[in-house]
C-alpha cells in the first residue's frame, strides 16, 4: 500500500501557479470579463450585461441566508435585474438568486400572479354576464 501525505494530494488537486487565462480555461470560461460571447438576438442576450458575469456562478446558488444577501447586493445595481427575474419566473427556475430574488420570493411572486390572474378572470366573467 502506498502512503500519501495530505499536502501532496492538495497540491495536485489545486491549480496553483496558473495564469488567469489558464484558470479560466480549466473552468471552461473565457478570461475576458469572465463571460462567453453571446448572440445578441437570443432571448438571453441580456445576460451579457448583468453584474453576475463578474462573479462565479456559485455566488448565486448559496446554501445559507448570508449567501443570499451577498447575491442580492450584487443584483441591487444590476441593469438587467428585471429581465433576469422575469426569465427565472417564466422558466420556473427553482434554485438560486435571480433578479435579486430568492427561491422563496419567486414562489411568492408566482402565487401572487396566479391569484391576480384568477381575480381578473372572475371579474371579466362577471362583467360579461351583466
Amino acid at each position: 500500500m502506498i502512503k500519501r501525505n495530505r499536502n501532496s494530494a492538495r497540491q495536485t488537486d489545486r491549480p496553483s501557479g496558473l495564469s488567469r487565462a489558464d484558470r479560466a480555461a480549466l473552468n471552461e470560461r473565457p478570461a475576458e470579463l469572465n463571460t462567453a460571447p453571446h448572440d445578441p438576438d437570443s432571448e438571453t442576450a441580456w445576460m451579457a450585461d448583468g453584474n453576475c458575469r463578474l462573479h462565479p456562478p456559485a455566488t448565486f446558488f448559496p446554501s445559507d441566508g448570508v449567501g443570499v444577501d451577498r447575491a442580492r447586493k450584487i443584483c441591487r445595481d444590476c441593469p438587467v435585474a428585471a429581465a433576469c427575474l422575469e426569465y427565472a419566473l417564466d422558466a420556473r427556475i427553482d434554485h438560486g438568486v435571480w433578479g435579486g430574488c430568492s427561491e422563496r420570493e419567486r414562489r411568492r411572486i408566482m402565487k401572487r400572479r396566479r391569484e391576480d390572474a384568477l381575480t381578473a378572470t372572475s371579474s371579466v366573467s362577471v362583467d360579461v354576464s351583466v
